[in-house]
């Protein structure tokens, strides 16, 4: 090959990240509103808001009715901040660009990291395969600003890894920030211990124990640093309230564990790897396949951690598989390919103008589904205080300033309440629907028009549907409301 073609090649290969980057980015941004689909997004910003507001963080809830006053602390309050920030700028269009900025940045991070081992052909499979198996749980939240954080740190504990040596200590100032802008940051701490054992087993024997201390070192290092954030240590204790909700984890879709009843992108992308890997013999190093397993148990155990496994499986096995099947070449080496100033330029250039686009546009809109705008309002005007809700409606009530009953911060309700809730609402309980009414002394329901829980109270004395829509309905208590319509039976065929 002439020496033309080689900086040609190298060329291209520098800027490939760049153009991935920018075409994520074009698609989220195109694709905008299905990152405001989650109702979560409603509380996030109105919790970072009141961070602002009160510039300090939560250390109790101040949002529910039930839980008032009850130990709660936002861990991911950075990010809230900082979505709540872009919303009160730029609208919707704010949370949908800086969310579509991030997965842009990952992945742009990720493509970064591969193309130093693959070719372009394994890399261009790889990457659309990692975007769909990650898409489910790509939504304007928290855990999308830490992606490329994560992508990040184990692309350099990797990297590390293969150098047979420990990573810079500098580094530690990425689980700080990953601490202070998603509790998905213990998880990056765990893995510093199969990613060590991994350098050290492939170290020379005389290397290892000295090695090993300076992994240990490091490990003990970060640790502390994920401690600097508003809350000190109870950051890493935080991680527990939500492993320790039991069986109230499976109600909630994105805890619910993979589905192979049907064929989503999480259940395609397992398969497809099942079936390469029968295809090629592929061959991991010991610590490698434990780190590849792993991921894939916990994506398979929790759909949310769909995108960990799609952006960090292929950084585990993208060095073995260079070296089973072939690469790049010794040429490469451990360099991070380098764009150079005017692809920068260009690529800069484009992004602004799509984002200008997308805020003159601005036809972001969370889902209606979530956002039950005409009776929140007809709530408010009632002076309704104690409002027994549906799940996925908390997150707008209190956006509103709408005291819930329940909404997405699940940890806070614990397992107990959340399973109590779930029974009542479906009527599975039925007696312990109404003994809920009258503990919490609920004074209206806003619930889902099919929920069974509102379709009993259309026949229960003491309640009146005073608003109903496509959606949702409403009932107060009255005791003036009477129910004495017989229902209507279907005879009985002869």
């Amino acid at each position: 090959m002439s020496v033309q073609a080689i900086e040609a090649a190298q060329a291209e290969r520098n800027t490939f990240p760049l153009w991935v980057g920018l075409i994520v980015y074009a698609v989220m941004l195109a694709a905008g509103n299905r990152l405001l689909h989650d109702p979560d997004t409603y509380w996030q910003i109105a919790v970072g808001q009141w961070m602002v507001d009160h510039r300090a963080v939560p250390w109790t809830d101040t949002f529910s009715f039930t839980m008032q006053g009850q130990p709660w602390l936002s861990t991911q309050w950075l990010a809230q901040v900082i979505y709540s920030q872009f919303y009160a700028w730029f609208g919707w269009a704010g949370p949908v660009a800086l969310a579509a900025l991030a997965i842009a940045t990952t992945y742009a991070l990720l493509t970064r990291f591969l193309v130093r081992y693959l070719a372009d052909v394994p890399v261009m499979i790889l990457l659309p395969v990692s975007f769909l198996m990650a898409l489910p749980h790509l939504y304007a939240r928290p855990h999308v600003l830490a992606l490329p954080v994560m992508v990040a740190w184990v692309g350099a504990l990797l990297t590390a890894a293969e150098r047979r040596e420990a990573p810079p200590f500098v580094l530690v100032l990425l689980i700080t920030l990953w601490a202070n802008l998603h509790g998905g940051f213990v998880l990056g701490l765990m893995l510093i211990g199969p990613i060590a054992l991994d350098a050290v087993l492939n170290a020379e024997a005389p290397a290892r124990m000295r090695l090993m201390l300076r992994w240990f070192v490091f490990g003990l290092v970060a640790l502390a640093a994920s401690c600097a954030t508003p809350y000190g240590w109870n950051s890493l204790l935080a991680a527990r309230a939500i492993l320790n909700l039991g069986e109230a984890l499976k109600l909630i879709r994105e805890w619910a564990p993979a589905d192979f009843s049907f064929l989503g992108p999480i259940e395609a992308g397992v398969l497809l790897i099942v079936a390469l890997a029968f295809m090629r013999g592929m061959k991991l190093p010991l610590m490698r396949n434990v780190l590849f397993v792993g991921l894939l148990y916990m994506a398979l155990a929790h759909i949310r951690n769909a995108d960990v496994f799609a952006l960090l499986g292929p950084m585990v096995v993208a060095a073995p598989l260079a070296a089973q099947f072939g690469g790049r070449g010794n040429d490469v080496g451990l360099a991070f390919p380098q764009p150079h100033g005017l692809a920068v330029s260009v690529a800069v250039a484009l992004m602004v103008a799509l984002t200008a686009g997308a805020f003159a546009v601005n036809r972001y809109r969370p889902a209606e589904n979530v956002t039950p705008v005409a009776a929140v309002k007809f709530l408010k005007e009632r002076g309704a205080k104690r409002v027994f809700n549906d799940y996925e409606f908390g997150g707008y009530m209190i956006a509103q300033g709408v005291a819930p009953y329940i909404d997405g911060r699940t940890e806070l309700y614990g397992e107990k309440f959340v399973l109590e809730h779930k029974d009542a609402s479906r009527l599975l309980n039925p007696v312990g629907f109404f003994e809920l009414l009258e503990r919490y002394g609920i004074d209206a329901t806003l619930l889902n028009r099919t929920t069974p829980a509102a379709l009993i109270l259309d026949q229960v004395d003491g309640w009146r549907k005073v608003f109903s829509d496509d959606q949702v309905a409403v009932h107060v208590r009255d005791p003036s409301a009477r129910h004495t319509a017989e229902p209507k039976i279907k005879p009985a065929s002869n």
